[in-house]
């Protein structure tokens, strides 16, 4: 007999989160680092954020989990200030030298894990942006409150799409396992509504696959968890690689191997 739910809205929507992220393990942001600095490049992921964003001139922005700057560098061109957070301090050092390259003035740094974040400490900010920064938070109702608190205008925030890790996916498939994928961003979406936070969806229209100059940079991607392997399913990964990617002028590539990404946003 179906169990007869009298009030969707009691759904314990973060609670479902949560299970989902039961046992994942964390990246080392710091081991990471240095990859993620060499291979950023502005790509349509990129266009179709900016695109979305509501910014002015005068703005002060927090970006939440900002890594090396792929994205507070831009952000930084466009507004007053860029407030970047994240708890990797090599990746902080690399946000800083992108900086310093580009006579860039107007970013301050906050060494601090996500899960930590609080409105005492960061105080009133005119726009939040959490680019595809929040999808292993486990206290995900938490940091969204602090969040909503922080923003006087706008939270813009990206999640995984229903199509995202593609290759990822099917590599697992061939060692035999089973992926666990990170909450759907539906669950997100009734987390924030069970919040009284009624956000707008929107999925980017992503056209570019990823590109690689060598097997080994599409191995050190940032994607495949070359952390967790040993160095027999390493050597599988470059097999499998080998096969799946197609190379032409000079680039490996699959047609398959593209991101998507949902954005989920909000008024004050």
């Amino acid at each position: 007999m179906k169990q007869c739910i009298e009030n969707p809205n009691e759904i314990d929507w973060a609670g479902f989160w949560a299970e989902r992220l039961e046992g994942k393990v964390n990246k080392d942001w710091d081991k990471a680092a240095p990859g993620f600095f060499k291979r950023t490049r502005k790509d349509d992921y990129q266009d179709a954020l900016f695109d979305k964003l509501i910014l002015d001139e005068n703005d002060v922005v927090l970006d939440v989990g900002c890594g090396e700057g792929s994205v507070t560098i831009p952000l930084a061109k466009r507004v007053k200030k860029v407030i970047g957070l994240d708890s990797s301090p090599k990746m902080l050092e690399y946000l800083e030298k992108r900086a310093n390259e580009n006579n860039i003035t107007n970013i301050e740094t906050v060494l601090k894990p996500i899960e930590e974040i609080t409105y005492e400490e960061i105080g009133d900010v005119d726009v939040v942006v959490c680019s595809r920064s929040l999808n292993g938070i486990i206290p995900i109702e938490d940091v969204l409150a602090e969040l909503d608190k922080i923003a006087n205008k706008y939270v813009f925030i990206t999640i995984f799409g229903p199509e995202n890790k593609k290759i990822e996916k099917d590599f697992d498939k061939e060692l035999g396992i089973k992926t666990e994928d990170f909450p759907d961003y539906n669950y997100f979406f009734n987390i924030l509504f069970n919040m009284g936070i009624y956000a707008n969806v929107e999925r980017f229209d992503l056209n570019n696959y990823r590109e690689y100059e060598s097997i080994d940079e599409a191995m050190d991607n940032g994607k495949f968890r070359l952390d967790l392997y040993s160095n027999e399913e390493k050597e599988l990964l470059r097999d499998y690689l080998e096969r799946i990617l197609t190379f032409e002028d000079g680039k490996y590539f699959n047609v398959k191997d593209k991101a998507d990404w949902i954005m989920v946003w909000w008024k004050k």
